[in-house]
């Protein structure tokens, strides 16, 4: 199925409502529910724990999938929460094979920072013409990211991209019915990370000295020995994938690298906690801004379309910074991590 541009701004559109309405859904079950209740486990999968906060997600999903998503573009879900094994079709009880379109969504990106309001998380969502096992990555034509506010808050920002057509930014007011204004994002257009943010992410205790490692020796390799106590690149360990990306895309941070699969390889450590391909769902909206993202070694970013994959990736500000940072990189892999 080839997608035309009238298309692909319909599916934004509706991806933009659907991302609201979970918005909606989490904030009200919030507002009337402790702490300790949503963050109850409700379940395991092979990808991830799941949480009392990701079912009320889920649930505000799959209704408004239901009772909104439009019958002439029948689509599969893959999730966070559903087993590959597991089929999810819209119109309920079309066959996958009669679907147009794939659509993989993160109805929660960054479930433990939020139930203990710390810090945002994100709503990710991409969708690709349908050619069943074979999707990829590379097959999203839209994407769309909505962030999920703390309760200290007033604003929750969503982006979204359509392929070659850039960026679309906005925030809303979620104390005033939603109100919505444009905003600007800018990625960082600095050649190097000195005195700037730079992060090897590392959230686990798992791996985290191997990680360490490999983040000290970069940046040795790049700037030698910081000297006198003071740090020449701070690193910033959000739990996020979706939130690391818009630490990019607003210039906050010039480079993060989640390359946990690569170490948990050599230390035999289970992949369910690494990143999945729905937690990279959103790299369109990057590259739609001028951002570099690519696997560890430089190749072009790309995984299939499914639930439990382990995925590295690499996200610089912009070009520049990628031929900085990625030698040296590349060198610092090639001595500890054979």
């Amino acid at each position: 199925m080839k997608l035309s541009s009238t298309d692909k701004q319909a599916l934004r559109e509706h991806l933009c409502q659907l991302q609201l309405t979970v918005l909606k859904a989490i904030l009200d079950a919030r507002s009337k529910r402790q702490p300790n209740e949503l963050s109850s486990i409700s379940g395991v999968t092979a990808a991830d724990t799941i949480y009392a906060i990701d079912t009320i997600a889920d649930e505000a999903i799959f209704k408004w999938f239901e009772q909104n998503w439009p019958a002439e573009w029948p689509v599969q879900i893959i999730m966070e929460g559903l087993d590959d094994a597991h089929t999810l079709c819209f119109p309920l009880g079309t066959k996958v094979n009669d679907t147009r379109l794939k659509c993989i969504i993160d109805p929660i990106d960054g479930t433990r920072g939020i139930m203990y309001d710390k810090r945002s998380a994100w709503i990710l969502t991409g969708i690709a013409p349908q050619r069943g096992s074979e999707n990829m990555l590379a097959d999203i034509e839209v994407s769309v990211m909505t962030e999920i506010p703390t309760t200290r808050q007033w604003r929750a920002d969503q982006i979204n991209a359509i392929r070659g057509a850039g960026i679309q930014a906005t925030a809303f007011d979620i104390r005033d019915a939603f109100k919505q204004s444009s905003i600007e994002l800018q990625p960082s257009e600095a050649n190097d990370v000195r005195h700037a943010f730079g992060t090897i992410c590392r959230f686990f205790p798992a791996g985290s000295t191997l990680l360490s490692q490999i983040e000290e020796l970069l940046w040795e390799q790049l700037y030698g020995e910081t000297g006198e106590g003071m740090p020449l690149v701070f690193n910033d360990q959000y739990i996020s994938t979706g939130g690391q990306f818009y630490e990019i895309l607003s210039g906050h941070d010039r480079f993060v690298a989640d390359i946990r699969p690569i170490a948990f390889r050599v230390l035999d450590i289970e992949e369910n906690l690494s990143a999945h391909p729905y937690d990279v769902c959103c790299t369109l909206i990057l590259k739609e801004a001028g951002c570099i993202v690519e696997h560890a070694d430089g190749s072009p970013l790309n995984c299939p379309l499914d639930t439990t994959s382990a995925v590295n990736w690499v996200a610089y500000a912009n070009k520049e910074l990628s031929e900085h940072i990625r030698p040296a990189l590349i060198k610092v892999l090639g001595q500890l991590v054979p």
